[in-house]
């Protein structure tokens, strides 16, 4: 749905993946405008359990390449966001959350 007020925004969905499905991830939301009217991707590092470690020195570092993506919504829009992704890449690697937005908009 489209979101002609952007301070309606009440929750934020977080995307934590392997940097090497940024690609599959970003496509798919390019193509899905109706429930990511905007977004951003941050670098970020994965440690801990189920951590996956694909290059030799991820696993010398015991950190793994991430990427998170925050995207800014109303929330039963991201829930299908969530289940619509899940539905294409069933990746157990792709980790996600759904925080409130408790205030939203831009300085100008």
């Amino acid at each position: 749905m489209q979101h002609p007020d952007p301070s309606a925004c009440d929750a934020m969905l977080t995307l934590a993946l392997p940097a090497a499905l940024e690609e599959d991830i970003l496509d798919f939301l390019l193509l899905h405008p109706s429930w990511t009217a905007g977004f951003s991707v941050i670098e970020a590092q994965g440690m801990g359990p189920g951590a996956a470690y694909p290059s030799t020195l991820e696993q010398v570092r015991g950190r793994g390449r991430r990427k998170l993506v925050l995207i800014a919504g109303i929330d039963a829009d991201l829930r299908l966001l969530v289940g619509a992704l899940a539905a294409r890449l069933p990746k157990p690697d792709i980790a996600y959350w759904i925080s409130p937005v408790l205030c939203h908009g831009r300085l100008a």
